[in-house]
């Protein structure tokens, strides 16, 4: 066979179909995630330590979504953000791996007959659908049949007698040849970062009937497949939070237990002939062993949930406090879902309104009573809130790069102006702290007329304020905590201008001194501020009030 013949006949169709498997794999596996993701995050996030519900999620999720990888990244990032432990993530992951049997069992139905009509209907839906949900029903269709026409064309292009012929030779040096599969397997699964992917394309070497291979070798290159595809995960964590490169070691840990058991069952063991005595054709025993292999190491590792984890922790053991300047429930190098980015930001959010707060109740406790006991403090968690205020900011815009669903663009949009809004009520927090030192310096303190007019001032602040973080992280606000709000902050308005106006008749009555009345003034004016802003994180708890911020 000539060269360009060979590249007609074996190489090009070949490329085609791998192109085409992977990109139909992809396509479809993000269509589905566009639909199911959101549900998928909002299950998970209800999860409780029961390991069998753990699994059935991470198996029911990827079967969804199609990946076992995105599934992990998932669940990586609601365990960042506080919602699921490493207990139950390690369920997850073990379910999640499971679930990529599915897509070898639909490979083996040779259904690829219905390739064509997939991509014409799926790319008539997605190019022209008005409707989102039809588009994305459109993208999940078309790469279905993306999918199996790709599959098809790798096939076809394996047929070839030749390419048969080197296969055979690669596989029959005795005890070597599996081997060799396996370490194929791994760098196979390595480089396409997908063990359905890589599953499927073994299967297409039976898909027209060819038996390329033997089955000694399938098996121990499905094991190695299972194990390369620990690779992503393990490349992914090297830069991220301690408790990812745990759940790396997990996955790992898994296959490197079915690796263990069903490397030397090949090859010392009738095994692979126990499985051709079932008389299934050879593509279905593809997908056998790799369900054997999933099942079983899953059987193996559930009841052990809790010393694999503990074991992951003399790999990767806990450090001491890094310090607050740092994201505590986003992991910048860990890119999930959208929603499960949703979720972390929005416990970073939740973290922030925490200090905010803490720093609002002290700066005006210490003004009151003239102390500077807690100032150092405050100071400190400033600039834990500035550095948080930064760093949710660029991870928003480092996630707002890719597409994103309408209602987690919309969710992110409004927490640019929430952030900014906790910072500035920071920063009048920071502003009475001045005030305080200014007080003890100069001996200075308030009447107690002057003090009974702040309190229901600072009352009405921390009420609207309490009510408002509460809605936003709800991500909803009811008509009537909008209309408390609205009282609160009109209460606040009234207030403050009631107290500025009777500041002044005692000014002109000489009740009062000029230095202490310049920084109640100033005063009145921040905490009427913060009431602003705490009122505009309560009307950016609903998503249709998004872009419509009070002015202040």
């Amino acid at each position: 066979m000539g060269i360009g013949e060979a590249f007609n006949s074996i190489i090009f169709p070949l490329i085609f179909g791998l192109g085409a498997f992977l990109f139909g794999m992809k396509f479809m596996g993000n269509g589905l995630e566009s639909v199911a993701g959101s549900r998928l995050s909002a299950i998970m996030n209800k999860l409780t330590g029961n390991s069998a519900k753990g699994f059935l999620f991470g198996f029911g999720a990827t079967v969804v979504i199609q990946s076992s990888a995105a599934a992990t990244v998932m669940v990586m990032g609601l365990v960042n953000a506080g919602i699921v432990d490493l207990v139950q993530a390690a369920s997850v992951i073990i379910g999640a791996n499971v679930g990529t049997t599915i897509t070898s069992i639909l490979i083996a139905f040779k259904i690829s007959f219905i390739a064509p009509i997939c991509i014409f209907i799926g790319a008539v839906l997605y190019l022209y659908a008005k409707k989102k949900s039809l588009k994305s029903l459109g993208q999940i269709v078309l790469g279905f049949g993306l999918l199996f026409e790709g599959l098809h064309q790798t096939g076809a292009s394996m047929k070839n007698i030749d390419f048969q012929s080197l296969i055979g030779g690669v596989t029959s040096i005795a005890v070597w040849g599996p081997l060799i599969g396996f370490l194929i397997g791994i760098i196979m699964c390595a480089v396409m970062q997908s063990s359905s992917a890589s599953v499927g394309v073994i299967q297409a070497m039976f898909l027209e009937g060819t038996g390329a291979l033997p089955m000694p070798f399938v098996s121990c290159c499905i094991a190695g497949i299972n194990l390369g595809s620990s690779m992503p995960t393990v490349i992914s964590s090297f830069n991220a939070k301690n408790d990812a490169k745990r759940a790396s070691f997990i996955y790992t840990f898994y296959n490197l237990v079915g690796c263990v058991l069903f490397v030397p069952l090949t090859l010392f063991t009738p095994y692979v002939e126990w499985i051709g005595a079932t008389g299934a054709a050879e593509i279905w025993q593809v997908s056998i062993f790799h369900i054997i292999f999933k099942l079983v190491s899953a059987v193996i590792c559930l009841p052990l949930i809790k010393p694999i984890v503990k074991l992951s922790y003399k790999f990767i053991p806990k450090v001491d406090h890094e310090g607050e300047l740092r994201l505590e429930h986003i992991d910048v190098n860990l890119k999930g879902a959208p929603t499960t980015a949703m979720i972390q930001v929005q416990k970073e959010v939740e973290r922030l309104g925490k200090l905010t707060r803490e720093n609002l109740v002290l700066a005006i406790d210490g003004l009151i009573n003239r102390s500077l006991e807690n100032v150092d403090k405050i100071r400190e968690q400033e600039n834990t809130v500035d550095y948080l205020t930064n760093a949710i900011t660029e991870y928003m815009i480092s996630v707002n790069v890719n597409a994103l669903p309408e209602n987690v663009s919309n969710y992110l949009g409004r927490v640019f102006h929430v952030v900014t809004d906790l910072e500035r009520i920071s920063d009048h927090a920071m502003n009475i702290v001045e005030k305080t030192e200014k007080f003890v310096e100069q001996k200075l303190s308030f009447s107690d007329l002057a003090r009974s007019e702040i309190d229901p001032i600072v009352e009405h602040n921390i009420v609207l304020f309490d009510l408002a973080m509460k809605d936003f992280l709800a991500n909803r606000a009811t008509e009537h905590d909008l209309e408390i709000m609205n009282k609160h902050e009109a209460q606040i308005d009234i207030l403050t201008k009631e107290a500025q106006n009777n500041h002044i008749e005692r000014l002109k009555a000489r009740e009062c001194n000029t230095e202490t009345g310049v920084i109640f003034v100033q005063l009145m004016r921040d905490l009427e501020r913060v009431g602003d802003h705490s009122y505009n994180i309560g009307w950016l708890s609903n998503a249709e009030n998004d872009g419509k911020v009070k002015e202040i």
